[in-house]
């Protein structure tokens, strides 16, 4: 029988040789911290690749003291595919993939709310790679939770109801909160509402995770109100349960990496009046089948 790849021992023993990467997990579901590595330079494609199947393994990774410029975030991010430009966020003038993220005391924030990273649009992001810039002294941090652990541990009979079934994802009630009349319709023709599957195939490593979230999934398709409604918040309870978890406490020059194909993420809004500032850069992916 062929062994491990070279990165999969390399997460099973804590360093490649190849990479000098050292991975720790951080909880039995999900989540590592790698050090090894400094995101200023130009990496190796060996350590791109053992970068990625770390995020494979362990769907959010997150890096510490890594004091990097916009350019030197963008050209990271780059390894990893094409990037997207937000439309509804702030982002930097100067480099528009750069999502600006700011709160404080006259800017609350408000995305408390548990989410996976533009799933209205027809390609969903690959994955977000987010960088602390100024940290409150207490407080702000994120949780991420493993949607592939999430659908299987529901009972056989439910994933075959949910086998099948598509959900329609649609910005309009969280970006479309206070937007005027005619930039809304506008947004709506320009991003129309997305149709993916509940149950949404990685096209990686083919393993099976829920799809739906509470801040963009509208409704079932083919489902009453009611009855959407109700196998949705039964969904999201789900995925709620700490033990399919992980928390993060930021510091600065800190950056989380995620796979929005298999995990959502809460960021816990419970610092105000402090302030917060990260920068994010997302990689675009593809239709979920």
């Amino acid at each position: 029988m062929a062994g491990p790849s070279p990165a999969r021992r390399e997460t099973a023993a804590g360093r490649g040789p190849a990479t000098g990467l050292s991975i720790r997990k951080l909880a039995p579901a999900i989540g590592a911290e790698i050090d090894g590595v400094d995101l200023r330079e130009d990496l190796s494609q060996a350590a791109i690749d053992g970068i990625r199947q770390a995020l494979l393994d362990h769907r959010v990774i997150f890096f510490r003291d890594q004091d990097i410029t916009s350019e030197q975030h963008i050209a990271f991010a780059r390894r990893f595919g094409e990037l997207e430009v937000h439309p509804f966020t702030p982002n930097r003038k100067d480099h528009p993939e750069v999502i600006l993220l700011e709160n404080g005391p006259d800017n609350k924030s408000r995305i408390n709310v548990w989410h996976s990273d533009v799933t209205w649009r027809i390609e969903p992001s690959l994955g977000s790679i987010l960088r602390a810039v100024e940290v409150p002294e207490i407080g702000g941090d994120t949780i991420w939770t493993n949607m592939v652990a999430v659908y299987a541990s529901l009972s056989d009979e439910l994933q075959q109801r949910l086998d099948g079934l598509f959900a329609i994802h649609d910005f309009t009630h969280n970006f479309g909160r206070g937007m005027n009349p005619d930039r809304l319709s506008a947004m709506q023709k320009k991003f129309p509402p997305a149709r993916h599957p509940v149950v949404r195939t990685h096209p990686e490593t083919g393993e099976k995770a829920l799809y739906v979230n509470g801040a963009f999934t509208s409704g079932i398709e083919g489902m009453d109100a009611n009855e959407s409604d109700s196998l949705l918040e039964k969904l999201y309870r789900r995925a709620q349960v700490p033990e399919f978890q992980v928390r993060f406490a930021w510091r600065e020059n800190s950056i989380a990496f995620w796979d929005n194909r298999t995990t959502q993420h809460y960021p816990i809004s419970d610092y105000w009046p402090q302030s917060r500032r990260m920068e994010r850069v997302t990689v675009i992916g593809d239709a979920p089948f």
